[in-house]
Formats: C-alpha cells, sequence, structure tokens
C-alpha cells in the first residue's frame, strides 16, 4: 500500500505540532517519532520506524526527571530519588502522558495494529511519547523538552511524593497480604505477544487463589508491576 494511502486515519505531524506548540523546524523528524514498526511493515515507502528515538527520548527523560529531582528534593536519599524517578517515567506514567496530549491520534500504525487497539495500548503509548521526546531532543534542543515535560511531570512527582506512590507496588500488595495472613502474592503469565524487538507480556496476580489484578508490559518485571498496581486500585491501598 503507497504511503499516501489511508493517511487520514492520523493526525498530520504538523498538525500535531501546532496544537501542543512544539517548535519543530525537521517535520521529517517528527514524523519519523510517531512512525511505528507495524506501518513500517505495511508500507513500502515509509523509511524508518520510531524505535532509535523512542531509545533516546527514554534517555534524556531519565535524565530531565533525575536533574529535577535532584535539584527539588536536596535531602532525599539516593533510594527514594530512584523510586521516585521510575515512577514518573514508568510505561504507566508516560502512557497517560500520552493520552493527555492526544498522542494516540497523531500515530502512524499499520492498519493491523490500528484496528486492533494500538492507539490505546500503554506500550505503544509510552514508546510514542519517548520517540516524540527523542525527536524534540534532536531537533531543538533540551530546553525545548524541558519546557514540554516538565509542566507535564511536576504535579504528578508532588502528587507522587505526597501519596507515597513511589513505593514498589508489588511491595505493598505482599505487605497487605501478608498482613492479613494471606502468603505471598502469585503472579502468573498470561500471553506474550508481538515479535522480539515489540514484545507485550500481560500477567495476572492471585492471593490466596484468587486474581486480583492483570497487567500488561513491555518486559515481564513491568507487567507483573502493573498487575499488582491493578490490584491495588481493586483493594484502594
Amino acid at each position: 500500500m503507497p504511503e499516501s494511502q489511508g493517511m487520514d486515519r492520523f493526525e498530520a505531524p504538523e498538525a500535531l505540532a501546532r496544537r501542543l506548540g512544539l517548535p519543530f523546524n525537521n517535520l521529517l523528524m517528527l514524523r519519523r517519532a510517531l512512525t511505528h514498526r507495524s506501518f513500517l511493515n505495511e508500507n513500502e515507502d515509509a523509511l524508518e520506524d520510531n524505535e532509535r528515538l523512542e531509545f533516546l527520548g527514554d534517555a534524556v527523560l531519565d535524565f530531565l526527571v533525575a536533574d529535577w529531582l535532584y535539584n527539588r528534593y536536596p535531602e532525599m536519599a539516593e533510594g527514594k530519588l530512584t523510586r521516585l524517578r521510575s515512577a514518573m517515567v514508568g510505561t504507566n506514567q508516560l502512557a497517560a502522558f500520552a493520552r493527555r496530549i492526544q498522542l494516540g491520534e497523531a500515530l502512524m500504525l499499520g492498519k493491523g495494529e490500528d484496528e486492533g487497539g494500538g492507539r490505546k495500548r500503554k506500550t505503544i503509548l509510552c514508546a510514542g511519547f519517548e520517540a516524540l521526546v527523542g525527536a524534540l531532543y534532536l531537533d531543538a534542543g533540551l530546553p525545548a523538552v524541558r519546557d514540554f515535560v516538565l509542566p507535564m511531570m511536576i504535579p504528578e512527582a508532588e502528587k507522587i511524593v505526597s501519596n507515597q506512590q513511589d513505593r514498589d507496588p508489588k511491595s505493598m500488595l505482599q505487605e497487605w497480604a501478608q498482613s492479613r495472613h494471606l502468603g505471598v502474592p502469585v503472579y502468573q503469565e498470561v500471553s506474550v505477544t508481538g515479535p522480539d524487538h515489540n514484545r507485550t507480556y500481560v500477567f495476572d496476580v492471585f492471593v490466596d487463589g484468587e486474581r486480583l489484578g492483570r497487567g500488561e508490559g513491555a518486559n515481564k518485571r513491568d507487567a507483573s508491576k502493573n498487575a499488582a498496581l491493578d490490584a491495588q486500585g481493586k483493594l484502594d491501598l
């Protein structure tokens, strides 16, 4: 299928940049950030997917968040800073940011991925957000990324600190279960889908034989953690 076909399924890159007020000079860079591998596989004219930009954006976010946390909380211990950073740049949080800016509407997905609900999938939204950050860093520099990211990040960081949401959800669930003499939570892999470079894992968590949560992630650790978070939500922990 020629790349020009089906393009009305996506918000145009220039429209996204204008809507978000992003100072992109190179719209081809932004277009690459929005191109999922599934689109590349279905369109011969597409040049590159967003995976390299995702890799870069992940590192840029880690640095920006670490820098902000270090200066915002000068008395906070290293271990707590690390947990807080992990909460702020984890799959769930970045996917939430992507939904907030309606990034899914602009992601260029293959027709099958699109029809299968890819625009709402946490792993795809998270990867797209990271790729967008990577592209903005290359095109406009770190100050532009800081101006874009920190207004979203800071309120969430304050919320996480006040609610102690940076605590490891699996540890919290285990503490809850053992305090009620229900034993240790058991995590079971439900499914693994996608190619080797873009896996999606789904895990269930059981407490005393009862399934309390389900989560998905790009690796087993994230999927099991998200299952614990799902259980916490249902238990109102």
